[in-house]
């Protein structure tokens, strides 16, 4: 979207410091379009939001309405406002609708179908693998992936769908000039090309800790559902499930193991009703979808008959466990481990620790 009339007036809205969300939302309620918010004057916005009013018309944002516009004009950037037709109608059914989007990338795929996954930022490797692997599958099967462009299982959900040919969307809390984490700088731009990347921040706004939250309220809204993978119990990845339910979404979580610390968070959401679930298919089924999923073929289906992978069983497991189950020295074990970790049949962890990956 490009210059247009009334973008100006909806930015200036929302670029104005100490004008929240809330108090926008009280505005347009008893005004409508911001131009009328304006034209109304001091003295009847007072009535609406008390001394706050002054903000309103005390603040000139000209240059940042300006900034805002000249990054709209550039190919491949665009800004959605609450009253555009081209607004994610998803979004209109949650209570607190941002009122600006700013999209990097393709904006129609705001309107497709879609499932968050999200979880862990220390993700375990088999973790990221089940990120991955339910993406590429969900992906393959029409559905938008999205998620919030974090290290660990939210990366790995883009990566899964980009992966297949398919379309991910990353909801950031930052400006959608800047790309953060920038580990994740190279994802990101990929997104960009075969997605899209968007934010309800100001442009320029960096990464501020309680951005994060406000965003995962996006995630969930523009979805049909969420996912959690890996979850510790205190973490973002619940919040976003929590607004889901609100949200009168589809919350899904999938078990691990007991001893596991970002399983807990799984564990918890599904003791609290969320769906369990164990294969692409059991999401598909419960959103309506495609119900027919081509199971992946395993890799190397002869690591199945080796005798230290049933060892090491599906948790992690230390070279001193290993040695007491299997009776060999750790000098044999290690290079069996290698050459299990090379074919990408187990992974190492830190403290000499192994964990086996499907």
């Amino acid at each position: 979207m490009k210059r247009h009339e009334g973008l100006s007036a909806w930015l200036r809205l929302t670029l104005i410091p100490g004008i929240g969300g809330e108090t926008q939302r009280k505005l347009l309620a008893a005004f409508g379009l911001p131009e009328a918010i304006f034209a109304a004057g001091r003295l009847a916005t007072r009535a609406v939001i008390g001394d706050r009013a002054d903000i309103l018309f005390d603040t000139d944002p000209t240059e940042k309405i300006e900034q805002a516009l000249a990054w709209a004009d550039s190919p491949g950037q665009h800004i959605l406002a609450l009253g555009d037709s081209a607004y994610p109608t998803a979004l209109l059914e949650i209570p607190d609708p941002p009122n600006i989007l700013y999209v990097r990338g393709n904006p129609d795929l705001l309107q497709a179908r879609s499932l968050a996954i999200v979880g862990s930022r220390n993700a375990t490797p088999s973790g990221i693998q089940t990120a991955e692997s339910f993406s590429k599958t969900l992906a393959t099967h029409g559905l938008c992936i999205v998620s919030g462009l974090a290290l660990g299982i939210d990366a790995a959900a883009h990566r899964g769908a980009l992966a297949s040919g398919g379309k991910t969307l990353a909801i950031i809390g930052t400006g959608a000039d800047r790309l953060y984490p920038a580990r994740n700088k190279e994802l990101a731009l990929l997104i960009a090309e075969h997605g899209a990347i968007i934010s309800e921040f100001p442009l320029g706004t960096p990464a501020i800790a309680a951005n994060f939250p406000r965003r995962n309220r996006i995630i969930s809204g523009l979805s049909r559902g969420v996912l959690v993978v890996e979850a510790a119990p205190e973490s973002g990845s619940l919040i976003t499930a929590r607004l889901a339910g609100e949200q009168g979404r589809e919350v899904f979580a999938i078990p691990g193991s007991i001893h596991s610390p970002v399983a807990r968070g799984c564990h918890q959401l599904i003791k609290q009703g969320a769906k369990l679930v164990e294969t692409a298919q059991d999401v598909l089924e419960e959103l309506g979808c495609q119900d027919e999923v081509s199971q992946p073929e395993h890799r190397n289906r002869d690591c199945v008959q080796s005798p230290l992978l049933a060892a090491l069983g599906h948790d992690p497991c230390s070279l001193d466990e290993l040695v007491e189950r299997t009776g060999q020295s750790a000098e044999q074990l290690l290079g069996e481990l290698l050459t299990l970790e090379l074919s990408g049949q187990l992974a190492s962890l830190p403290g000499s620790r192994y964990q086996r990956l499907a």
